[in-house]
């Protein structure tokens, strides 16, 4: 028995308890895309799948919308996979167990997929509603928008008319974004050399920290885990105590605020105490700084005596800790256009040592292409300073915020006529889709919606199935919308 099969909308928790069922990690979407191409053709629409599994489905308009313009209704097919700990499961082979918990659909142990599920489920239930009226609609579903926004730099819209897309991407019900920021992916790497030293090794571990999304929290004043591992290594170095740095590693994700980063340091057995004193006394100025922002910031240290370890160079040591320390982080610029918007900011969000070299991967943003460029020359020439180099890719456009957008405006008088309300209209730091369909549409006329999820991207991932309802009904009505009558 379906577990959302007493759930309304009916068509809408159908597909989506069948999205759920077909395994649809980032890069691993051929199964989930295949399956929307039996749909478009058990239903007889025309449809587009290319190489790497983007899908296209177009229906005609409804009767008596032939002359309105068309509209697009975007979302993506892949979800972000993590369990919880101890959790069994294969992301590639298992489909999720579902649950309803009061007001909520969530996934027992592990991410729901709501983002971008429910996208893909509201645009099945309406291509397989003949009742409900529309233009043209022109269904573009990417793949792997959560590692980099691949499918929609990838794929090719040439055969779309329309240039209104509803991108159904957003998890608060009642906020309608109207632009975001540009961005890429900045990776640095810098040859490292090693030696011999025997001493006492320092397992180092700071953690505790909140970390987040880089795009949509880097504003909250928090700490990245690898810069506070780096403050302490060179407050040794200002300090001037003699170490040698065998490991470093932090950082999940490049578009993820560090939440843990682990060192290894090698020291002399008479300088270990006053070495531990001093990062102890490092941490706690940092501890009370963000004692705010970011409460529960702790050091561990272990030690092993007796050790001989390969260790940075002097000269490679010191190239490390100066990029750790003088790269550039966290919120460059605020919109001088929308109060309270971050412009342009970089997150430091991996980094870790091998036997060959020092990699970083940044997450670079902002809503200015200009300064977006600077910034990543920026990083180029410091790390080009010490001896590195640096690679960019993935980049894409910021979605630009469009003075006189038909599809906001009657997006705005349809939500206050439903709701009673007027909608919160934002542009947002993040990054999303339309940035990158703005530079293969003209003259885009887009806004971003959703039903309220929370937890999304963690195994505490939830959907409201009263937002869900909500929104859905709010979509019909944007698409039942007539200009040209």
């Amino acid at each position: 028995m379906a577990v959302l099969e007493n759930l309304e909308p009916k068509k809408v928790f159908h597909y989506f308890e069948e999205i759920c069922n077909i395994p649809h990690p980032s890069y691993k979407e051929k199964k989930i895309s295949d399956y929307l191409v039996g749909f478009a053709k058990e239903h007889g629409l025309e449809y587009y799948q290319d190489e790497i599994y983007n899908v296209i489905m177009i229906a005609p308009a409804t009767a008596g919308y032939e002359n309105e313009d068309p509209i697009i209704l975007q979302g993506h097919m892949d979800m972000v996979c993590e369990k919880q700990p101890g959790h069994e499961i294969d992301f590639e082979k298992d489909g999720l167990e579902l649950m309803i918990e009061g007001d909520y659909v969530t996934a027992n142990g592990t991410t729901l997929g709501g983002d971008d599920g429910i996208a893909v489920a509201y645009a099945l239930a309406i291509l397989d509603s003949p009742e409900i009226a529309h233009p043209r609609l022109e269904v573009v579903i990417t793949v792997s928008e959560e590692v980099g926004m691949d499918g929609a730099t990838a794929i090719d819209l040439s055969m779309l008319k329309g240039n209104k897309i509803l991108n159904l991407d957003s998890e608060d019900e009642g906020v309608m974004t109207v632009s975001c920021a540009g961005g890429n992916s900045t990776f640095a790497t810098l040859p490292l050399a090693y030696e011999s030293m025997s001493g006492t090794a320092l397992n180092l571990e700071v953690k505790g920290l909140k970390g987040g999304h880089s795009g949509a929290e880097i504003d909250k004043g928090g700490a990245n885990a690898i810069l506070v591992m780096g403050r302490l290594l060179l407050s040794l170095t200002n300090a001037g105590f003699s170490y040698g740095l065998s490991a470093i590693s932090g950082g999940a994700k490049q578009n993820a605020i560090p939440r843990e980063t682990v060192a290894t340091i090698v020291v002399a057995p008479e300088k270990k105490d006053a070495i531990v004193e001093k990062l102890n006394s490092e941490i706690a100025a940092v501890a009370k700084e963000y004692a705010v922002n970011d409460p529960a910031i702790v050091l561990a240290i272990t030690e092993e005596t007796g050790v001989t370890k390969d260790v940075l160079t002097e000269e490679k040591r010191s190239a490390v800790i100066c990029l750790i320390s003088n790269l550039p982080r966290g919120i460059q610029t605020m919109s001088a256009d929308i109060e309270g918007l971050v412009e342009t900011s970089l997150n430091m969000g991996i980094l870790f040592t091998n036997e060959k070299e020092l990699h970083i991967e940044f997450s670079i943003r902002s809503s200015v292409g200009t300064a977006k460029n600077e910034l990543t020359d920026r990083v180029r020439q410091l790390v080009e300073f010490v001896g590195g180099s640096v690679e960019v890719n993935g980049d894409y456009p910021a979605w630009e915020f469009k003075k006189d957008s038909v599809l906001r405006e009657d997006a705005i008088r349809i939500f206050e006529k439903m709701y009673g309300k007027t909608p919160r209209v934002e542009a947002i730091h993040a990054g999303l889709e339309c940035g990158i369909l703005a530079g293969k549409i003209k003259d885009l006329d887009a806004i971003s919606i959703g039903p309220d999820m929370i937890g999304i991207h963690t195994f505490e991932e939830k959907l409201s199935i009263s937002s869900t309802q909500r929104v859905y009904e709010f979509v019909k009505e944007l698409l039942a919308c007539k200009h040209n009558a």
